[in-house]
C-alpha cells in the first residue's frame, strides 16, 4: 500500500437481492484530502460510502465480493473487529441525528465510548470539540439544554463534534449540507477544509458547486460504476469520459 493511500477499494461488487448496486468498483481515497463522490441520484454513492465502514452489513440479503483496505488491512477479513473499525470513522448523514440527550452529553458520549471518563477532563474536552466546530460561543450558556433545541445547522455541527470526539482517522459524510441553509453549509465546508490537515474526509454530494469548492480528489459514479476519478483540477478542467462531460454540463442529474 502506498503511504498516501488511506482507503483502497478493489473490484467491489455489492448486490441486494437481485439488485446489482455496485459494479466492479475500484478506487483510491488519499490521506488527508477531501475526496468527493459525485454522481446523479441512485448511482451508488451512499452505498459505496457505507461500505467503507461496513454499514452495509445492516442491509438484509446483501452479497459483497471484492476488497476494501483501510491502512492496508482488509476490512472484510473475518477476524476484523467491526466496532473498532467504526471508531476510526466519524459519520455524518443528510439530516443530523443528535442523541436524545443534552448538548454536553452528546459530546461526552463520544468521549466515553473512546474510554475517556474523568469528569474534569470531560468538561475540558467537551469545550474543545465544540470550539473545534465553531459551536462553543453559541451554546456555552446552555450545555444542559436538549440537543434537539438547536437549529438544524447547529445540530449538524454538534454531530460533527461528537464524531470528532472519538478521535477518528476519517470522516464519512453523506450529503451533510443538503438540509442546511447557505450560511450553515458554508460553515461545515470551511470546517472540513480545516480538518483535512489531520484526517481524511470522504464526502458524498450531487452538488457540483460544492465539489468545486472543496474537493481535492473526485470519484464520479454512474449506475453503480466508477466512470472517472482523479485530482479535482483534472476532473473539472479536463474530463476524459463523455458521461463526465455531460454531467458537468448539467445534461443529467
Amino acid at each position: 500500500m502506498n503511504l498516501q493511500e488511506k482507503i483502497v477499494v478493489r473490484d467491489l461488487n455489492l448486490r441486494i437481492g437481485n439488485q446489482h448496486i455496485l459494479k466492479n468498483v475500484s478506487c483510491i481515497i488519499p490521506q488527508k484530502k477531501i475526496t468527493v463522490i459525485l454522481g446523479p441520484s441512485g448511482c451508488g454513492k451512499t452505498t459505496l460510502l457505507k461500505s467503507m465502514n461496513r454499514l452495509t452489513d445492516l442491509y438484509s440479503n446483501v452479497k459483497i465480493t471484492g476488497n476494501i483496505y483501510l491502512n492496508g488491512q482488509d476490512i472484510y477479513h473475518r477476524d476484523l473487529d467491526v466496532t473498532d473499525l467504526r471508531k476510526k470513522m466519524g459519520l455524518m448523514s443528510q439530516r443530523p441525528s443528535p442523541l436524545p440527550m443534552s448538548i454536553f452529553d452528546n459530546i461526552a458520549y463520544g468521549l466515553k465510548i473512546s474510554g475517556r471518563k474523568k469528569k474534569r477532563y470531560m468538561k475540558l474536552r467537551v469545550e474543545y470539540y465544540l470550539k473545534l466546530v465553531n459551536l462553543w460561543e453559541e451554546v456555552n450558556d446552555r450545555l444542559n439544554a436538549p440537543a434537539s433545541s438547536l437549529s438544524i445547522g447547529q445540530q449538524q455541527r454538534l454531530c460533527l463534534a461528537r464524531g470528532m470526539a472519538v478521535d477518528p482517522e476519517l470522516i464519512l459524510a453523506d450529503e451533510p449540507t443538503s438540509a442546511l441553509d447557505p450560511i450553515s453549509s458554508q460553515s461545515i465546508e470551511k470546517k472540513f477544509i480545516e480538518l483535512k490537515d489531520n484526517l481524511t474526509i470522504v464526502l458524498v454530494t450531487h452538488t457540483l458547486r460544492q465539489a468545486r469548492r472543496i474537493a481535492d480528489n473526485v470519484i464520479f459514479m454512474y449506475l453503480g460504476e466508477i466512470i472517472e476519478q482523479g485530482p479535482a483540477c483534472e476532473f473539472f478542467d479536463s474530463p476524459r469520459h463523455e458521461l463526465t462531460k455531460g454531467f458537468l454540463k448539467g445534461s443529467f442529474n
